[in-house]
């Protein structure tokens, strides 16, 4: 049976209902990033019991979608809009109610559409034990790279150059 291939991805930056960060989701975490250093995103969350599986201890769900959002914000602060292709996650402890975390993403790598990335969330600061790790590829959908693509071209004609003498 062949695969039938669905419309192309398009992704609205402008979402406020989005499950990690969206100020309008009654259900979500509201955790804002901020642009962190050349190719990252930052954010700091505090465990609620409202986000836990076992009692008192932050789901493994919401604490791979913590990397997984950072991961996205990380792309998004360079203009680059893309979804997660690919993620190998590591847990390294139980995450309780009332710590502070902070969650750390990077872009390390790009390859046309493809961009290799890091997130971590380390106990309190940015320089405290990582908790949890996730290595990732994140897909720019073909609509993303074009709009980044064609600023790119046009901040490039606005350059003035002085002939060489």
């Amino acid at each position: 049976m062949p695969l039938e291939i669905g419309p192309a991805v398009q992704l609205d930056p402008k979402t406020s209902k989005c499950y990690v960060c969206g100020p309008d989701n009654p259900a979500g975490l509201h955790v804002a990033f901020h642009a962190h250093g050349t190719h990252g995103a930052r954010a700091n969350y505090t465990v609620r019991p409202e986000h836990c599986g076992w009692p008192r201890i932050l789901h493994g769900g919401v604490t791979f979608a913590l990397m997984d959002e950072a991961l996205a914000w990380a792309c998004y602060f360079q203009g680059l809009y893309g979804v997660t292709a690919r993620v190998e996650s590591r847990f390294r402890q139980p995450l309780h109610v009332g710590m502070n975390l902070t969650i750390l993403g990077w872009t390390t790598e790009r390859r046309r559409r493809l961009v290799s990335a890091r997130a971590e969330i380390r106990l309190d600061t940015d320089d405290g034990p990582v908790v949890a790790e996730a290595d990732a590829t994140m897909y720019l959908p073909e609509e993303g790279v074009r709009s980044q693509e064609s600023e790119v071209r046009r901040k490039a004609k606005s350059v003035v150059t002085e002939p060489r003498s």
